[in-house]
C-alpha cells in the first residue's frame, strides 16, 4: 500500500483498499516509462521501414528509457503547460543524438492513448488472475459443502432445501460470465497505432513520400512492438471512447456479481448460518462489544456500488465526443479509469479473503431446517399423490389450507404441527414418509454441483 501523507487528500483506494500491483500499474512512473517505450517503438518501426534513423539513436533512447529526469520534465511543463511536450524535451536533453527523431510524425494522442490502452490491457491481466483465484476458492467451498443441506429462500422466505455447495455454484456461475466477458475484451483490445493528428496518417504519408504500403505497415509493426495483435483500422485523433465503456462494463459486471454475493452473505450472517472471517481481536462495534458486524461484506457492497455507478461516466464520455476529438474526455478519464480498476482490484482481493475464511454453522442451519421441514415436504407429497392420479390443484389447495392453519399456530408461539395435520388428513396422509430427513429433499443439488464444477469450472482453472 502507498505511504501516508496526512497533509493532503489521498484516494482511499490507494491508501486502504487496492494492492500494490494495481497501484503500480496506474502509477506515474509506469505511464512515463511507457511513453518512452512508445517513442522507442515508433523510432524502431520507422527505421525498419527505411527512414533515416540510426541504430545509435535507438541505442541512446533505450539507454535512458528507465532513467526519467522528472525534475527537468516538471520544469518544462511549468512553462509549456503541456505534459507530452515537456517529456519530449526532457528526453531529448538526455538523448542529444536522438533528439531530432523523438516523436517523429506523432501527435500527443499517439503517446497518451497507446499508453492508456497498454495500462488498461495490463490491468485486465491483473484482474483476470485475481478473478480466477476467487473462482478457485469458491469452487473449493462448493465441493466441500455440496452435501450440506441449507434452507433455500425465495423473496427471503423459506422455500425448499438446497445445499451450501449448490448455492455457491450460483455465485460461481456469475463470475464465469464475468470471466468470459473479460477474456473477450482482453483478446480483442487493439492499440491506437500510428494515426497522426486526426487519424488520417497524413504526417506519416509525408514522411514515407506517399508510400501508402509503408504507412499501413508502420501501423502493424508499431502495434506488434507494443504487444498488440493489431491497431484499430480507423480512428479519429483518439481511439473510440466506447472501448473505455466496454472495459468499465466488464468491471461493472464483476462488481454486480460481488455485490450479489455480499447481499447473500450478509443475509445468511444475520440468520446465523454463515459468516465472513472475524479476527480474534477484531472489534465489531465501539458501543456494542458483543457484535460481529459483517464489515468486509459491507465494504464489498460499498466498493461494488462505486464501480457500477462510475460506468455511467464512461458511457457519457463515449456519447459526447465531438467529431475527430474533443478534450472533455481527458480529465474524466484520468479520474474514472484508474479508480474503477483500483476499486475492482480491491473487490477481488477482499472477495478472496472472505471466501477463504467463510464459516458454516451446521447446528443453526439444522435448527432452521427443522422449523420449516414440515412445510418443505409438502411439495414431495403433492408430487407423489399427483403421480398416482390425484388432482394436483385439489392437492395444492388442501396443502395450502393446512399450512395456513399450522402457520397460525407458529405465530402464536406454538410448535409447527403441520405433520400431525397431514397425518390426519385422508387426502394426503398416505404420501407422508415414515421418516423425514433433510438430505432426502435436496433434489439434484449435489449432482448439479459436481457436474458444474467438473464440466465448467475445473477446465478453466486447469488452463490458468
Amino acid at each position: 500500500m502507498s505511504s501516508h501523507n496526512h497533509n493532503i487528500y489521498q484516494s482511499p483506494l490507494a491508501e486502504r483498499y487496492a494492492n500494490d500491483d494495481m497501484l503500480n500499474n496506474f502509477s506515474a512512473d509506469k505511464k512515463f516509462r511507457t511513453w518512452r517505450t512508445i517513442w522507442i517503438a515508433l523510432a524502431e518501426s520507422e527505421k525498419e521501414l527505411g527512414l533515416g534513423i540510426t541504430q545509435s539513436q535507438i541505442t541512446e533512447l533505450k539507454k535512458f528509457r528507465d532513467r526519467i529526469n522528472y525534475s527537468r520534465a516538471e520544469k518544462y511543463e511549468q512553462s509549456l503547460q503541456h505534459d507530452v511536450m515537456a517529456h519530449i524535451k526532457a528526453y531529448g536533453d538526455q538523448c542529444p543524438k536522438a533528439k531530432p527523431i523523438i516523436h517523429l510524425g506523432a501527435t500527443s494522442a499517439l503517446v497518451v492513448d497507446n499508453t492508456d490502452l497498454i495500462i488498461a490491457r495490463d490491468g485486465i491481466k491483473i484482474l483476470r488472475q485475481k478473478l480466477l483465484n476467487v473462482i478457485d476458492a469458491l469452487a473449493q467451498f462448493a465441493e466441500r459443502y455440496k452435501n450440506q443441506p441449507v434452507m433455500g429462500f425465495t423473496h427471503f422466505q423459506p422455500a425448499l432445501i438446497t445445499t451450501a455447495g449448490k448455492r455457491a455454484t450460483l455465485w460461481l456461475q456469475d463470475l464465469l460470465m464475468d470471466l468470459t466477458n473479460m477474456e473477450f475484451i482482453e483478446s480483442n483490445i487493439k492499440c491506437l497505432g500510428a494515426k497522426g493528428a486526426i487519424g488520417t496518417q497524413a504526417s506519416f504519408l509525408k514522411l514515407f513520400n506517399n508510400n501508402i504500403a509503408k504507412v499501413r505497415k508502420l501501423d502493424r509493426i508499431f502495434a506488434r512492438k507494443l504487444g498488440f495483435n493489431d491497431a484499430y483500422p480507423v480512428t479519429g485523433q483518439t481511439y473510440s471512447r466506447k472501448l473505455d465503456y466496454q472495459i468499465a462494463g466488464v468491471l461493472s459486471g464483476i462488481a454486480q456479481s460481488v455485490h450479489k454475493f455480499s447481499n447473500d452473505l450478509r443475509l445468511l450472517q444475520g440468520l446465523g448460518e454463515m459468516s465472513e472471517p472475524f479476527g480474534t481481536k477484531q472489534v465489531g462495534s465501539s458501543a456494542m462489544a458483543y457484535k460481529r458486524n459483517p464489515i468486509k461484506s459491507e465494504r464489498l457492497a460499498a466498493l461494488a456500488r462505486f464501480v457500477i455507478v462510475n460506468t455511467q461516466n464512461t458511457a457519457f464520455t463515449a456519447a459526447q465526443q465531438w467529431l475527430e476529438r474533443t478534450l472533455d474526455d481527458s480529465a474524466n478519464k484520468r479520474l474514472v479509469i484508474p479508480e474503477v480498476f483500483l476499486a475492482t482490484d480491491a473487490l477481488l482481493n477482499l472477495y478472496l479473503t472472505i471466501t477463504k475464511g467463510l464459516k458454516i454453522y451446521p447446528a443453526i442451519i439444522q435448527k432452521h431446517i427443522d422449523e420449516n421441514l414440515p412445510f418443505l415436504i409438502t411439495e414431495q407429497i403433492m408430487m407423489e399423490k399427483a403421480g398416482k392420479g390425484s388432482d394436483r390443484q385439489s392437492l395444492h389447495e388442501r396443502v395450502r389450507q393446512l399450512s395456513m392453519e399450522a402457520t397460525e399456530q407458529i405465530m402464536q408461539g406454538k410448535p409447527n404441527d403441520l405433520i400431525s395435520r397431514i397425518r390426519k388428513d385422508p387426502l394426503l396422509s398416505s404420501a407422508l414418509p415414515d421418516s423425514i430427513n433433510a438430505s432426502d429433499y435436496i433434489g439434484l443439488s449435489k449432482q448439479q454441483t459436481e457436474y458444474f464444477l467438473r464440466q465448467y469450472v475445473k477446465p478453466i482453472l486447469r488452463k490458468r
